[in-house]
């Protein structure tokens, strides 16, 4: 079992080759692009560098956040054995903010615990655009990224 008594096992792709065949989805929010944009690409490079089959990675594109969890449970019905959705919402002037994190949150937490599978919850919720890109491979480091090693770590163990 690894070691997650700090962060630092975030910070480096496990190997993945026994996972080969595993089927993993990866969801991104198209609003935002800007930043899911990057988040998609850390999370793709993530899961070619630890081993898995390029024709068992699933890259698929929702409108927004708030879909991610129909995107998700549409994969794992499909048969994914971990999903990864990526989004970013960013705070407005109005509570739309608030309704769509929470139900985001808990609509992906559900996929999980429904289907029995890894579901990383790669959303940032900031308050600004830079924020957002700081944690898309800025000084608080790559999100996207993050998700993947999150998802292949649950699958590893």
């Amino acid at each position: 079992m690894a070691d997650y008594s700090n962060q630092d096992f975030l910070k480096s792709i496990p190997n993945a080759s026994q996972l080969k065949d595993a089927k993993v989805a990866v969801i991104t929010s198209q609003w935002n692009w800007e930043v899911t944009g990057k988040m998609r690409e850390g999370a793709l490079k993530v899961l070619k560098e630890a081993g898995l089959e390029q024709d068992n990675i699933i890259d698929w594109r929702v409108p927004g956040s708030f879909e991610l969890t129909y995107g998700a449970k549409k994969m794992a019905q499909m048969g994914a054995d971990a999903v990864i959705c990526l989004g970013c919402v960013i705070q407005g002037e109005t509570r739309h903010f608030d309704f769509i994190c929470q139900a985001v949150a808990n609509g992906i937490t559900q996929v999980s615990v429904d289907h029995n599978i890894p579901v990383a919850f790669g959303v940032l919720t900031t308050d600004n655009q830079e924020q957002a890109l700081e944690r898309v491979g800025g000084k608080h480091g790559h999100k996207g990224e993050e998700a993947a090693i999150t998802v292949l770590h649950l699958l590893l163990n």
